[in-house]
């Protein structure tokens, strides 16, 4: 499920109204904050728990059964749902009010593109020095500058899906830009960094195969 306006209509039209006080909607879609926030209050006036609960860990986390959900909403409606979610999600992190999973959810995505940013930037250096990319990368691995973004490289990010993700990537940050402008927060700095990342991604993999 999405946090778009589409989905507040939906939810308004068609799912509250066959639900009765005191069940529990959980929203696994990563979108915006605020849409999360207006989300809980039309659920409020029906006496209905929304918890936003994006997730992370990708299609290999989903089916192993072990993702990571970042939960806002209300701590009895977490508790009660926890039970469901651990069906699912090895980490189940309560990350505060309504919209602050979102919150998390877009700053941890944020985070692992820039993270790609820093990458692409350390490789294109040692290709000018004359090193090896794949043999750079798998001695990174090695030391203290390992991350999950670095194991991620031809792990999960291979040739044949980079492009999808660095598609979505680039989605996620203009996501987290509305977001931050929402809070009144200038993050263009930030988002214009994330965008490069995601946009060398695919360099990145054609360097290692």
């Amino acid at each position: 499920m999405s946090t778009d306006d589409s989905v507040l209509q939906l939810v308004e039209e068609e799912i509250l109204p066959h639900l009765g006080a005191g069940k529990t909607v959980i929203n696994h879609g990563t979108g915006s904050p605020g849409n999360a926030r207006r989300l809980r209050e039309l659920a409020e006036t029906a006496g209905i728990f929304v918890l936003d609960a994006p997730v992370s860990g990708g299609r290999l986390g989903a089916e192993a059964r072990a993702l990571t959900v970042y939960v806002g909403g209300p701590a009895d409606a977490v508790d009660s749902a926890t039970p469901v979610m651990q069906s699912y999600a090895t980490n189940i992190a309560h990350t505060g009010d309504s919209g602050s999973g979102q919150m998390t959810k877009l700053l941890n995505n944020a985070l692992l593109i820039l993270n790609q940013a820093a990458i692409a930037d350390v490789l294109e250096l040692g290709v000018q020095t004359g090193l090896s990319t794949t043999a750079l990368v798998s001695s990174l691995r090695l030391g203290s500058a390992d991350s999950r973004a670095l194991r991620l490289m031809n792990t999960m990010v291979t040739p044949d899906s980079v492009d999808h993700l660095a598609a979505v990537e680039a989605l996620d940050m203009n996501i987290f830009d509305d977001a931050m402008w929402e809070e009144g927060i200038d993050a263009s700095a930030t988002v214009a960094r994330g965008l490069s990342g995601a946009d060398r991604l695919p360099a990145v993999i054609e360097q290692l195969n």
